[in-house]
């Protein structure tokens, strides 16, 4: 027990120092959403405004989308680093060693994790401070919740890019497929409009089968106390997604011992 709780932190803390060291990624993170916050919040606004609600302005209501987003893509990636870990060696070293393959995935859901929910509070704080989100619409309790749900689905997408990442020996191919995945996922998610019933019955049903859909409902329904569905039923997609990732990325990463 007390290895593999060596290993999850010496690798979290690998993940922490890596992700400190570079300027650009910290700016790239949190400054992506902020520009689609701008651009696409203020841009879109006038056109979704009414349908949204008659009392939630469309920027509060995409505010919690651009969160999600902000996880999502700080996560996804964080498959490249197992790439660039095998190229350069240090994954072998890592898989010789006396732990298990849960431990090196933990550790590194764990690192990339805490970055992703890190930088997703930072959009929080500034769209709270802004007035983006009217401060009357938190509380102790629903600030809790989004955090919960930020956790989950970071350790979902983490756990993806591992499979991803597990599957294929190149960057290139490796960004490819992601960016293949990650757009359909973020637009079928609700982040920028609300899905409603209206929808055709086969695009409806791509986005209930979207993890990224439930955590997007369920942080927006913490944060601003509007969601498609109650916050348990959002709580167990959610949750339900981070078990059956994490646990294939665990499985699937004994593929690559060795190599």
């Amino acid at each position: 027990m007390t290895s593999t709780l060596d290993a999850v932190y010496t690798l979290w803390l690998r993940e922490m120092k890596r992700f400190m060291k570079s300027r650009s990624r910290m700016v790239g993170s949190g400054g992506q959403p902020l520009i689609w916050l701008a651009i696409v919040g203020v841009g879109l606004g006038s056109a979704f405004a009414l349908k949204v609600s008659g009392s939630i302005p469309y920027l509060a209501f995409v505010a919690p989308g651009l969160i999600g987003m902000t996880i999502l893509f700080s996560s996804i990636f964080a498959g490249v680093s197992v790439i660039w870990d095998r190229q350069f060696g240090f994954l072998k070293e890592i898989l010789v060693a006396p732990i298990s393959r849960l431990s090196i995935v933990l550790g590194k859901i764990a690192g990339s994790t805490t970055i992703a929910v890190l930088t997703a509070l930072i959009i929080l704080v500034i769209v709270a401070v802004f007035g983006i989100i009217p401060l009357s619409y938190f509380t102790l309790q629903g600030i809790a919740a989004a955090i919960l749900f930020m956790v989950l689905t970071s350790a979902t997408f983490v756990a993806i890019g591992l499979i991803i990442a597990a599957l294929i020996n190149n960057i290139e191919s490796f960004q490819v497929l992601i960016n293949f995945l990650v757009m359909p996922m973020f637009f079928l998610s609700g982040a920028l409009f609300p899905i409603s019933a209206a929808l055709p019955v086969w695009l409806d049903g791509l986005a209930h089968i979207d993890p990224l859909f439930y955590a997007i409902d369920g942080i927006r329904g913490s944060l601003i106390h509007f969601s498609t569905y109650p916050l348990w039923i959002d709580g167990i997609g959610t949750a339900a997604c981070a078990v059956i990732f994490v646990g294939a990325a665990a499985l699937l990463f004994k593929r690559i011992e060795g190599k």
